[in-house]
């Protein structure tokens, strides 16, 4: 985790804020505390859209974005978003992975494309539950109004939609001004708009596997097999091609939408059982995540022990 919040997004957001760019130049009397916390978490303040003119032509931007928003319009900027989940949805997702993380001492009884299967699940279930309780320990400690990081990609009914609109989406966001922006528009005074659509989106999913070979590189400290950078490749090939494929038939004809989930779905699945999964478990990052899980687990227990002595004792 510290590698994809250092080694990733918070250099790429240290250098849009360089550029001028990115969330970091958002506020310009943004607080140290919060620069740090924006900088270095998977975390993106909600912005407050400012008003129009009244009929007497006096703007209310500067109110609108120094007061809070009320309940109601927090709301509707959240749904704007993505959906707002409630406590529930992440207590119950927070006990499926813990069920998942039980199932892995009898992994030597369980197929292994089922498990891989269960590897799925856990990286999402994860993500998903680890990031908003991040995101709640920032909201309650800074006030900030944070947008959701996944917006269920389970629901997908199309890669342009997984990968656009409902998965890590912190990351969607970094990736569009530091890779695809600048790749676009570069290549459309060469090739025009259209083409350089399709290489902008190439040249963003090679920059997102080069990062995830330096996170995978992190994790097992083995020498690179490249097979999740095609992973990436063949998404980024793939998504083009499904944008021209919508252009030609114009809403004349597709699949029903659950069809469309279940082909989306399957074909994440199946290229990250063919090139993802294999150096993830080479690397035995299931293996090193739970042994960090205990560490930690241990070390707020020794310090449970040197802080609070008379509470343990008396346990």
């Amino acid at each position: 985790m510290t590698a994809f919040f250092v080694a990733w997004l918070a250099n790429f957001k240290l250098l849009l804020f360089a550029f001028g760019k990115g969330p970091l130049c958002l506020d310009p009397k943004i607080s140290f505390g919060r620069f740090v916390s924006v900088a270095c978490f998977p975390i993106k303040i909600l912005q407050i859209p400012p008003q129009k003119p009244n009929l007497n032509g006096h703007s209310h931007e500067n109110q609108a974005q120094k007061s809070l928003l009320n309940g109601q319009d927090r709301q509707k900027l959240i749904s704007r978003k993505g959906p707002h989940k409630s406590f529930l949805n992440y207590a119950t997702k927070g006990l499926l992975l813990a069920m998942l993380v039980a199932t892995y001492d009898y992994s030597d009884y369980i197929h292994p494309k089922i498990m891989w299967l269960l590897y799925c699940l856990h990286i999402y279930f994860f993500l998903e539950t680890f990031l908003a309780m991040l995101a709640s320990v920032v909201r309650t400690l800074s006030g900030l109004e944070l947008e959701p990081q996944f917006n269920d990609p389970y629901l997908s009914t199309s890669l342009q939609d997984f990968w656009g609109r409902r998965w890590n989406l912190m990351v969607t966001s970094i990736l569009r001004p530091i890779a695809y922006d600048p790749i676009l528009y570069t290549c459309k005074n060469f090739i025009g708009r259209r083409w350089a659509q399709g290489i902008a989106i190439l040249g963003t999913f090679l920059v997102s596997a080069l990062m995830h070979e330096l996170i995978f590189y992190y994790l097992g400290r083995g020498k690179p097999t490249w097979e999740i950078t095609w992973f990436f490749l063949l998404h980024g090939v793939c998504l083009p091609v499904e944008i021209v494929l919508k252009r030609a038939v114009n809403g004349r004809w597709q699949f029903p939408r659950p069809m469309q989930t279940i082909l989306t779905i399957g074909f994440v699945i199946a290229t990250g059982f063919w090139l993802f999964f294999p150096p993830f478990l080479a690397c035995k990052a299931g293996v090193r995540a739970i042994e960090e899980y205990a560490a930690v687990r241990e070390y707020l227990k020794e310090a449970g022990h040197a802080y609070f002595p008379w509470i343990f004792q008396q346990i």
